[in-house]
C-alpha cells in the first residue's frame, strides 16, 4: 500500500467515490472555497495519489468485472441448457433444487393462477444459439470486415490573380498540392 497522510488518504477515496476533487479537498483540507478547485488540482498531479487511485481502481476491476473464463463458463451453461434438465419424467416443472434458478440459462420464470384456481409456472431459457454466436465473437471465429467509408468531404478553392494562379490551377487539376506564396 503507498504511504500517503491521512489527509491525503481521506481526499484519494473521497475522489474515488465520484466526490468532486474541490469538494473532497474542502472535506478534508482548510482553504478558502474559490482556492479549493486549484489546490485539488495540485493534490491530483501528486504521484502518490495518482498510484494510490490507480491501486483503489485495480481493486475495483479486480473484484467486480468478469474474467474470461467466467464468462466462458456462463456462454456456456447458456448453451447446454436443455428443458429437459428442468422437468420431471411426466414433462412437469420440477424446480427442486433452489440451484437450478442460478443456472444461466434461465431467463423468467413466470408463476401465475388459471381461471380454474390452480398454478401455472413457465421457464423461459436463454436463446443458446445468441450464446454461441457470442462464444465464437470472443474466439474470434469470425472474420471483421474491413469498414467502408464514403467521404463526402467538399473542396471549394478560389484562384485569383496573373500567372501564379494559372500556375496554382495546373498544379490544382493534377492533384498537386497548392503551395503557398
Amino acid at each position: 500500500m503507498i504511504k500517503l497522510t491521512q489527509k491525503q488518504e481521506n481526499f484519494t477515496l473521497d475522489v474515488f467515490s465520484d466526490v468532486t476533487p474541490s469538494k473532497a479537498y474542502l472535506n478534508h483540507y482548510k482553504c478558502k472555497p474559490s482556492a479549493s478547485y486549484a489546490l485539488a488540482s495540485r493534490l491530483l498531479t501528486y504521484a502518490k495519489i495518482q498510484a494510490r487511485l490507480k491501486e483503489l481502481n485495480t481493486k475495483l476491476e479486480d473484484a467486480a468485472i468478469s474474467t474470461k473464463k467466467e464468462r466462458r463458463k456462463i456462454l456456456t451453461e447458456i448453451q447446454r441448457a436443455r428443458f429437459a434438465d428442468f422437468v420431471d419424467e411426466f414433462g412437469n416443472l420440477s424446480l427442486v433444487d433452489k440451484e437450478q434458478l442460478r443456472n444461466a440459462a434461465v431467463q423468467e420464470i413466470k408463476t401465475e393462477r388459471t381461471s380454474a384456481g390452480g398454478i401455472r409456472t413457465t421457464l423461459k431459457l436463454r436463446d443458446p444459439v445468441g450464446a454461441i454466436t457470442e462464444h465464437n465473437k470472443m474466439d474470434r471465429v469470425y472474420t471483421e470486415a474491413t469498414p467502408s467509408t464514403q467521404d463526402n468531404r467538399q473542396y471549394n478553392f478560389f484562384i485569383v490573380g496573373g500567372e501564379s494562379a494559372k500556375e496554382n490551377l495546373k498544379l490544382l487539376t493534377e492533384g498537386e498540392l497548392l503551395r503557398d506564396e
